[in-house]
């Protein structure tokens, strides 16, 4: 068995906005909140090896808030009206209230670790963290195989040597909703771990 190594974490926990974890639609959203949608909804974390970056994560819960933000910079950029407008808008609805999903951007030194596709055969362990501390493990993990300049354009931190996944997780206890204070994001394995963390 190999040993583990030791790590240090660099998180942004201090500077991270607080964000309104309702599982709720929001009534109005517009095409400008985009940028600042994602940017609260977003959370970085590097873990560091003993001589180098071991990982680099940055993920988006995709929230209502987000995703009614996404919607109205989707309806804006394709210049829909009437009904095709609000099919979007019933779709983006269904996916919201469907399992939850995270957007994760991984960089690792190592590019045989990146690997969260893989299932349980992957060198990590990636869990939900609800407000009482329950681990939630994902549905499934599934790259996101659309076009680079695509993911970039919706997430920022994508760049040439990242890979993207769509995390999924089932609702089986309310991450968002009344009372809830937290919500957590962890990616471990023998190197080590980050916590990513939304808050009130």
């Amino acid at each position: 068995m190999r040993a583990l190594v030791v790590v240090v974490l660099v998180a942004c926990a201090t500077t991270d906005p607080s964000v309104r974890l309702v599982d709720d639609w929001p009534a109005v959203s517009r095409p400008d909140d985009y940028q600042a949608v994602t940017s609260e909804w977003t959370r970085k974390s590097i873990l560091r090896g003993e001589y180098q970056e071991a990982l680099e994560l940055s993920a988006t819960f995709k929230s209502p808030e987000w995703r009614a933000a996404h919607t109205a910079k989707d309806i804006e950029t394709r210049g829909l009206t009437g009904e095709a407008r609000d099919q979007l808008v019933s779709a983006a609805q269904a996916d919201a209230a469907g399992p939850y999903e995270v957007e994760m951007l991984v960089t690792t030194w190592d590019r045989t670790e990146n690997d969260l596709d893989r299932g349980k055969r992957s060198v990590w362990h990636i869990a939900l963290v609800d407000d009482q501390n329950h681990q939630i493990a994902p549905i499934e993990i599934v790259r996101d195989k659309r076009p680079p300049q695509v993911v970039h354009a919706e997430f920022p931190a994508f760049h040439d040597f990242t890979i993207a996944y769509i995390a999924r997780f089932p609702r089986t206890t309310p991450v968002l909703g009344p009372g809830v204070h937290q919500v957590k994001l962890s990616m471990s394995s023998e190197r080590g771990g980050v916590e990513l963390v939304w808050k009130n």
